[in-house]
C-alpha cells in the first residue's frame, strides 16, 4: 500500500499544534512504513483485525470527539491542570497516543505496548521539534503514559490517557471484524463485532457524554460488556460517560443494555 493511500485525517478545529504535526506526519515515510509492517504482522501473520492507519484514524477521531465534548462541559485535561499547558496540547497528546499506541506490533504482538514506547519516543523526539524543549518533554511523557495505559490492566493517571483507552475500545463496529471473519476465523470477538452496526457519540443528558451502540444482533453485548466496560473501568471517565446499547430490528429499536458504569 502506498503512503498516499493511507493519510490520517482528523478535524484540527483551529488547533495549530495538530495541524503542524499532521503536516509532518504526511511526509514521514518511517511512520507509514512501520504501520505497514505492523499490519503485515497483525493481518497476514496472525489473522487479526486491522491494527494500522484505518484503526488509528478511527481511534484518533473518536478520542478527539470525546475530548472536545468534555471541553464544552468545562472539564479540564490533566496537562492543563498539572502543567498549565493548553487544551491544544492535550489534543496533540491524545492524537499522538491514538496513532502510535499499537506501533510495537511491528515487533511483536506479545508485549507490544512496551515496544510501542521505545519506537514512539524515538519518533517524537524528532517530529515534535516545533515545540519548545520543556513542552516537548511533557508531551512525549504524557503520550507514552497514554500508550502504556491502553493495555489490558493498564491504569491511566491522566484524563488524556483515559480518553485514548476508551476510544480504542470504541473501534468495534462490524467493519472491525471484516478481515478475520472473511478469512473464516470466527470466534466471539469477530461475531460480536459483526453484530454492531455503528457507534454514536453525543453530548449526554445525565452525563457529559452519551455513547449509543446500535446492534443488529444481541451478540454485540459481548463487545459492550467484556471489552468496552473493561476499558471504561478505571479510565477516569466513568463519571462522564453513559452507554446504551440497542438491537435495531425491522419493527422497533429495543434497549437491551444500559451499562452500569457509575459505580465502577
Amino acid at each position: 500500500m502506498k503512503t498516499s493511500e493511507i493519510k490520517i485525517h482528523v478535524p484540527a478545529n483551529g488547533n495549530e499544534l495538530l495541524e503542524n504535526y499532521i503536516k509532518e506526519l504526511d511526509n514521514n515515510v518511517e511512520v507509514y512504513t512501520l504501520w505497514r509492517v505492523l499490519n503485515v504482522n497483525a493481518i497476514d501473520r496472525l489473522q487479526m483485525t486491522d491494527h494500522g492507519p484505518v484503526h488509528f484514524q478511527i481511534v484518533a477521531n473518536i478520542a478527539l470527539r470525546l475530548a472536545r465534548i468534555l471541553k464544552k462541559n468545562k472539564i479540564k485535561t490533566s496537562v492543563e491542570k498539572d502543567y498549565g499547558l493548553s487544551h491544544k496540547h492535550a489534543e496533540l497528546i491524545i492524537f499522538l497516543a491514538s496513532i502510535y499506541h499499537d506501533l510495537g506490533m511491528s515487533i511483536s504482538r506479545e508485549g507490544h505496548e512496551g515496544y510501542s514506547l521505545i519506537l514512539t519516543n524515538n519518533i517524537l523526539r524528532e517530529s515534535l521539534s516545533f515545540l519548545p524543549i520543556d513542552e516537548r518533554t511533557i508531551v512525549i511523557s504524557e503520550v507514552l503514559h497514554a500508550i502504556i495505559s491502553h493495555r489490558k490492566g493498564g491504569v491511566p493517571y491522566t484524563l488524556e490517557a483515559g480518553i485514548v483507552r476508551v476510544a480504542d475500545a470504541l473501534d468495534m463496529s462490524e467493519g472491525r471484524s471484516r478481515i478475520p471473519y472473511k478469512a473464516g476465523h470466527i470466534d466471539i470477538h469477530s461475531v460480536s463485532a459483526a453484530a454492531i452496526n455503528r457507534i454514536v457519540i453525543d453530548k449526554g443528558e445525565i452525563k457529559p457524554i452519551r455513547i449509543t451502540i446500535e446492534m443488529n444482533n444481541s451478540a454485540g453485548i459481548f463487545q459492550t460488556d467484556d471489552l468496552l466496560k473493561g476499558k471504561i473501568k478505571g479510565s477516569g471517565l466513568e463519571k462522564y460517560i453513559e452507554v446504551k446499547a440497542y438491537v435495531v430490528g425491522a419493527k422497533e429499536k429495543s434497549l437491551v443494555k444500559e451499562l452500569e458504569i457509575q459505580d465502577l
